[in-house]
C-alpha cells in the first residue's frame, strides 16, 4: 500500500490597506487671473490645457473645485505649490 502525502496550503488573506482618496480643492478669488490659475494647474497638477481651462471655469462659477483626487502624500506638495502662487487651496 502506498501512502499518499497531501500537502495543504493555507491561503492567507492579505488585506491591502488603501489610503482613502483625498481631494485637492482650489478656491475662487478676485485676485488671480484665469491664465495664472491655468498655468498653475498645468505646471503643478500636470493637467493638460483643456483640463486646466475647464477646472478654472468650475472654480470661478462654483467658488471651489476639486482639481485632483489622490493620496495625501501625492496631493500635499501640489497644494503647497498652489499656495506658493497665491492661490487658495485645501485638501479634504
Amino acid at each position: 500500500m502506498t501512502e499518499q502525502l497531501t500537502i495543504q496550503r493555507e491561503e492567507q488573506s492579505t488585506e491591502i490597506k488603501k489610503e482613502p482618496s483625498k481631494k485637492l480643492i482650489v478656491y475662487n478669488d478676485y485676485v488671480n487671473t484665469f491664465d495664472w490659475v491655468i498655468k498653475a494647474l498645468v505646471e503643478i497638477c500636470k493637467h493638460d490645457e483643456t483640463q486646466a481651462e475647464q477646472s478654472s471655469l468650475m472654480i470661478h462659477h462654483k467658488g471651489k473645485y476639486a482639481v485632483k483626487v489622490g493620496s495625501l502624500k501625492d496631493l500635499k506638495p501640489m497644494k503647497e505649490g498652489i499656495l506658493d502662487r497665491g492661490i487658495n487651496a485645501t485638501i479634504d
